[in-house]
C-alpha cells in the first residue's frame, strides 16, 4: 500500500500504529492539540503518550482533520469510543470516496451500544470498515518486542492490504473476516481487565486471576456467539490473546484502574490521576445492557458495572461471584453431546 495513510488520534496506540505505517507509506498523524502535532513534527517524539520512543522522521503530524484526510487511501481511527462518532462526523465530509476506515478502539458507544464499525456505517456510509485487535500493549510494540494482532474486515482484499502495510519483522498480522467477534472481544476484555485489577487490588493471587480470566472467557464466548460472531474467534489473538494480556499486564490501563478500585480508591480520584482512557469503565454499562438484550448472562461484567456505578464494593463483588449457584462448567457454551461411549457402541452394532 503506497497510498497515504491518515491516523486519527495521537494517543499511545495511534502513535505506535502511525510509526509502523510511516516507513511503508506516506503517513500523517492527527492530534487534537496543535502543540502536540508540532512536537511530533519537530522533535519526532510524542512526549505526552509515548515519551521513550523516537518516531520515524517520515511521519508527519497535523491538528487539521482536513489536512489529515486529504488524499488518504486508508483512515485509521485511533479515537476512544466515547469520542469516536463526533470526530468521525467532522472527518467524514473530507474523506475520499470509498476509502477504508480501520478502527483501533476497543469499546462500545455508551448510549447506542454500537460497535465502532457500526458507527462508521452510520457516519461514513460507503466506506469499508474494520478493526485492528489483539494483545498489543503500545509501549511494547513501539519498542519492537515480538507481537501479533488481527485485522478484521469483511473485505478480504482491503484486509490483505492493511496486513502488508503493518507487517514487520516483529509485528505479525493475521486477517479474520469476523468483525463482530473481534470487536466484541476487544470491548469485553477491557471490562474483564477491570475485574482482574480489582482482584489484584484486593490482594488476591494467581489462582483467582486465572479463574476470573477463564470464566470471563466463557462470558465473552456466550456474547460473541449470540451476536452472530464466530466461536473460534474467542480462542484467537483478538479473543483469549488480548484478554490474557490486558488482565495480567501492569501496562494495561484498565487493569491499573481496577487495582486502584480494589484498594478502595474512589473512581473519580483514580481517573483524575491518568490522561489515558480506560475503555472498560465507559463500556461496562453498554456491554451489560447489550448482553441483556441478547439474553446472555455476564455476571463478572455485571459486577464490574456495579462497582463503577458505585452500587457495590469490591469486597461485595467477591462474595456475590463466589456465592453464585453451582452449575456445569460449559453451561450455555456447548450443545449437549451423546453420552460417553455411545458412538463406540453404535459402531459395534
Amino acid at each position: 500500500m503506497q497510498e497515504r495513510v491518515a491516523v486519527i488520534g495521537a494517543g499511545s496506540w495511534g502513535t505506535t500504529v502511525a510509526a509502523i505505517a510511516a516507513p511503508r507509506a506516506p503517513t500523517v498523524l492527527w492530534a487534537r492539540r496543535a502543540e502536540l502535532a508540532e512536537q511530533i513534527d519537530t522533535v519526532h517524539r510524542n512526549l505526552d503518550y509515548l515519551p521513550d520512543h523516537e518516531l520515524p522522521h517520515q511521519l508527519r503530524a497535523t491538528s487539521s482533520l482536513v489536512d489529515a484526510a486529504s488524499g488518504a487511501g486508508l483512515v485509521v481511527m485511533a479515537v476512544p469510543s466515547h469520542g469516536f462518532r463526533a470526530v468521525l462526523r467532522s472527518l467524514a465530509p473530507h474523506l475520499p470516496p470509498g476509502v477504508a476506515v480501520l478502527s483501533l478502539a476497543k469499546g462500545l458507544e455508551r448510549h447506542s451500544h454500537l460497535r465502532m464499525t457500526q458507527v462508521v456505517a452510520e457516519e461514513a456510509p460507503g466506506h469499508p470498515a474494520g478493526v485492528l485487535s489483539g494483545p498489543n500493549l503500545a509501549h511494547e510494540i513501539a519498542a519492537g518486542q515480538p507481537a501479533a494482532t488481527v485485522v478484521a474486515m469483511t473485505d478480504a482484499a482491503v484486509a490483505a492490504e492493511v496486513q502488508q502495510l503493518l507487517l514487520t519483522d516483529t509485528f505479525r498480522i493475521y486477517t479474520n473476516p469476523d468483525v463482530v467477534g473481534c470487536e466484541m472481544a476487544g470491548a469485553t476484555k477491557n471490562v474483564l481487565a477491570v475485574a482482574a485489577g480489582i482482584s489484584a487490588g484486593l490482594g488476591l493471587g494467581d489462582s483467582s486471576t486465572a479463574a476470573l480470566i477463564t470464566r470471563g472467557l466463557a462470558e465473552l464466548g456466550r456474547l460473541v456467539v449470540a451476536m452472530g460472531g464466530e466461536r473460534l474467534t474467542v480462542a484467537s489473538l483478538a479473543g483469549v490473546g488480548d484478554l490474557v494480556a490486558t488482565c495480567t499486564s501492569p501496562l494495561s490501563r484498565n487493569r491499573r484502574v481496577g487495582v486502584e478500585l480494589g484498594k478502595g480508591r474512589p473512581l473519580a480520584e483514580v481517573l483524575a490521576d491518568t490522561r489515558m482512557v480506560a475503555e472498560g469503565i465507559k463500556s461496562a454499562r453498554p456491554l451489560v445492557q447489550l448482553a441483556g438484550a441478547h439474553r446472555v448472562e455476564m455476571p463478572i461484567a455485571e459486577q464490574v458495572t456495579a462497582v463503577v456505578e458505585g452500587r457495590t464494593t469490591p469486597d461485595e463483588v467477591l462474595r456475590a461471584l463466589m456465592g453464585r449457584s453451582a452449575k456445569a462448567e460449559f453451561e450455555g457454551l456447548l450443545a449437549p453431546g451423546p453420552p460417553v461411549g455411545s458412538a463406540k457402541r453404535s459402531r459395534s452394532r
